[in-house]
């Protein structure tokens, strides 16, 4: 056992937490998965009961509500083996009904935007609810991240988890047909949280799924995470327009401060004064994944914050990620730690298929028929 290693394993028994090593990156548990735990988390106005599921397994303790699939906190480890929740988010129901960030939620119909709320599928124009200026973002105003899911929790071998159901009906926020959702996340023995997405519709819809958790691997309510060092494997991003629509522009990352190939700090190049950087007052854009579109998830992603050593590795199946850098938090909300969050306090990196993505013939389809299934799939692993 490597010194490193034998250090976590100290603190975290010191700690009286569960240990946890690290094998080829990934953090390895001493004790196995618990079975998942479902408490009360408040209620809605209309007096539906929300609650909060828990999942330990690996290391990774991940707390999920049925309002919206939230990820309401996710604690991993740091060098020393201690614990801190390293997403954003809010320790009661009513500022989640109220916010207008999407704190950890599942996103759907449409991960991002489509502009001015309308895309045309086989010669039918739909109009879709509008809520971000003229343009429709994550859904419209009651997307999936304020629908109450159908949770149950497993237990699958040495693997934890929960299956969440919903069923967005025809013309829901104008979106055609019956589309009918299963989210399951899943903590691995290893520490991984694997996100499987799949739904089924009775009419032709589009469909672009997606989880939208603020990560600090400081930990919320540290500050920010300019200091965090990203690496994207994207040789070209998607330039958008003034609405943070894409152009149809497939442009090159080489010498622009949207060149994440090589690790470096994500404050390094984020106040140049590129017209994009100014446009979505710093990074709010679709990169392309070198990989293209896989048969099964490929690591495209590493983020680290040298300050406590952790470090998150994301693979996927789909053809690019939006990373937001958290430019629109003002100093207006308060998390569970007590601390507001500014700008940059928290990042996302949404794994998607291409914004705007029915109103542009040249970018990968989004387009879900009857008779066919949506699957995707996300992987998080952590380490210290």
């Amino acid at each position: 056992m490597d010194t490193t290693r034998r250090t976590v394993l100290a603190a975290a028994a010191a700690a009286g937490i569960a240990a946890t090593t690290t094998v080829g990156g990934t953090a390895h548990a001493a004790a196995s998965g618990r079975k998942p735990v479902k408490e009360p988390f408040g209620k809605l106005a209309d007096g539906t009961k929300i609650y909060r599921w828990s999942l330990e397994n690996g290391g990774t303790r991940l707390k999920v509500l049925s309002y919206g699939g939230i990820v309401q906190s996710l604690e991993i480890p740091d060098r020393h083996g201690r614990y801190k929740n390293v997403s954003l988010g809010y320790d009661n129901i009513e500022d989640y009904v109220a916010g207008t960030t999407f704190f950890g939620a599942t996103i759907g119909r449409y991960g991002n935007r489509i502009a001015n709320g309308r895309f045309t599928l086989d010669g039918k124009t739909y109009q879709l609810s509008v809520n971000d200026g003229v343009n429709s973002l994550h859904g419209g105003a009651k997307g999936f991240n304020t629908r109450v899911w159908d949770v149950e929790g497993f237990t699958s071998g040495s693997d934890v988890g929960l299956k969440m159901h919903y069923t967005s009906v025809d013309g829901e926020m104008g979106y055609p047909g019956t589309l009918r959702t299963t989210v399951t996340y899943t903590l691995t023995r290893h520490g991984d949280w694997r996100i499987d997405y799949e739904a089924t519709t009775d009419k032709a819809t589009v469909v672009n799924l997606t989880n939208h958790t603020y990560y600090n691997l400081a930990g919320e309510g540290s500050g920010g995470i300019y200091d965090h060092e990203l690496t994207l494997d994207a040789s070209r991003y998607t330039p958008t327009d003034s609405g943070l629509i894409p152009t149809g522009e497939l442009a090159k990352v080489a010498g622009t401060p949207f060149d994440f190939r090589k690790a470096k700090p994500i404050g390094r190049d984020i106040r140049i004064a590129h017209p994009q950087l100014v446009t979505a007052k710093g990074f709010d854009h679709n990169w392309v994944l070198d990989k293209g579109i896989t048969a099964k998830p490929v690591h495209f992603a590493t983020l680290r914050d040298p300050s406590s050593g952790r470090t998150l590795k994301i693979a996927t199946d789909q053809p690019a990620v939006q990373f937001y850098s958290g430019n629109f938090l003002d100093g207006t909300l308060t998390g569970p730690s007590g601390h507001t969050y500014r700008q940059g306090d928290g990042l996302c990196l949404e794994t998607q298929h291409f914004p705007d993505s029915p109103n542009h013939p040249s970018f990968p389809s989004t387009v879900l028929r009857p008779g066919q299934t949506y699957r995707t799939t996300t992987v998080h692993s952590f380490s210290a």
